[in-house]
């Protein structure tokens, strides 16, 4: 039996747009590190969310590192961040010597729980040991409860560095996510809601800071005709070829959202009559993108647990990926402090993203959905 095409979990979604910013960079010969597809996307970026000054870097996690070393993290120094989240959330801390405290989850946005941060802020702050910083992961396209969380961070003195990597075009009470706190990250990696191939970008309201930030990724080559260098530097900016095809993708930035939302409401419409399915909800706070349809299966309710479910749906060529394995059941991370634990755990446990791509065609939904009601014992 000749088996079905892939259906990827958040493959690339590319256009006419990004293929004439492209052109003109070979056209103009701007093929070298940086030029004006640089300079637009950071400017276009910053009108889009609402911020002051943005650095396009080769990654998320170069913008957060460079967050870090701008911050003066470093060693020994405590970082709080939400356990539920990517291995990136939390490496660039570790890069600099700190040493990462972790943070269940609340049920409402699947983030950082803040009355459980403001307890351990402020146990901390009685023995003296308040963190460094707070990193704010929002996940899977849902804005965590920000005030609150940045409420107490200014009330203890702590840095609040948002983590959108996954939040582009979210909103939290109208506002975007990662223009909040002293700085946030974004990340245009393949699988993101838009992609530059590979990128990150920097933003802050703090010109000096994104100033700075610049100089950085560029091995921090000092202003002089020779080049001399007064502090360790890094190569983390983004080409001019790459800010091209980001310049493209946000004009469509709001097309892919409500393409990944439409994905969310074809599952709930022919998905939610199975018992023990649940989706990932959406926060009174704000838009969630839906970059993944997340769903938790009850085992005992649907018949089979989250995992044989995505094994049953690979053998249709059909990726799924469990939700993240929380960071203090990483093996890396098995000595770090972690603060509370039940409800990350429980949502690795039963959690599952759907396919999720804004290219998604009806024949694709339809797929994916007769396989996991074909895969479900208690709909029989």
């Amino acid at each position: 039996m000749t088996q079905e095409p892939r259906i990827y979990l958040s493959s690339p979604h590319i256009g006419d747009q990004e293929r004439a910013f492209v052109k003109e960079a070979f056209d103009t010969n701007w093929v070298a590190p940086l030029g004006p597809n640089v300079n637009g996307f950071e400017a276009e970026f910053c009108e889009l969310l609402g911020c002051g000054h943005a650095a396009a870097l080769s990654s998320g996690t170069a913008a957060l590192h460079l967050s870090m070393i701008l911050e003066g993290i470093g060693q020994g120094d405590e970082v709080i961040v939400s356990s539920l989240t990517f291995v990136a959330s939390v490496n660039p801390a570790v890069y600099e010597g700190a040493k990462p405290v972790f943070i269940d989850s609340e049920r409402s946005s699947w983030n950082m729980d803040p009355e459980l941060l403001v307890e351990v802020l402020e146990e901390k702050a009685k023995k003296n040991n308040l963190p460094k910083a707070v990193i704010l992961v929002h996940l899977y396209g849902q804005a965590a409860d920000i005030d609150p969380i940045k409420e107490a961070c200014d009330r203890f003195g702590v840095t609040l560095i948002e983590d959108a990597a996954e939040a582009l075009g979210a909103t939290y009470k109208g506002r975007a996510p990662g223009t909040f706190g002293r700085c946030g990250i974004f990340s245009f990696n393949g699988n993101k809601i838009i992609t530059t191939s590979g990128g990150g970008m920097l933003v802050s309201d703090d010109e000096a800071f994104i100033a700075h930030s610049r100089k950085l990724a560029t091995q921090a080559r000092d202003p002089a005709p020779h080049y001399q260098h007064t502090e360790v530097g890094y190569n983390y900016r983004l080409s001019n070829i790459c800010a091209g095809i980001g310049r493209g993708q946000l004009q469509v930035l709001e097309d892919r959202v409500n393409a990944r939302r439409a994905n969310f409401d074809y599952y709930v419409e022919h998905l939610s009559d199975l018992p023990g399915i649940d989706f990932a909800p959406e926060a009174s706070w704000g838009r969630h993108t839906r970059w993944l349809t997340c769903v938790t299966i009850d085992p005992e309710a649907f018949g089979t647990d989250r995992e044989t479910l995505r094994q049953q749906l690979e053998t249709r060529n059909i990726e799924c990926r469990p939700v993240w394995k929380p960071m203090h059941m990483q093996p890396l991370f098995a000595e770090c402090e972690m603060y509370g634990g039940e409800v990350a755990e429980e949502l690795f446990t039963d959690g599952l993203c759907l396919p999720s791509g804004s290219n998604m065609d009806d024949a694709q939904r339809v797929r994916v959905v007769e396989a996991i009601r074909h895969f479900c014992p208690a709909a029989s």
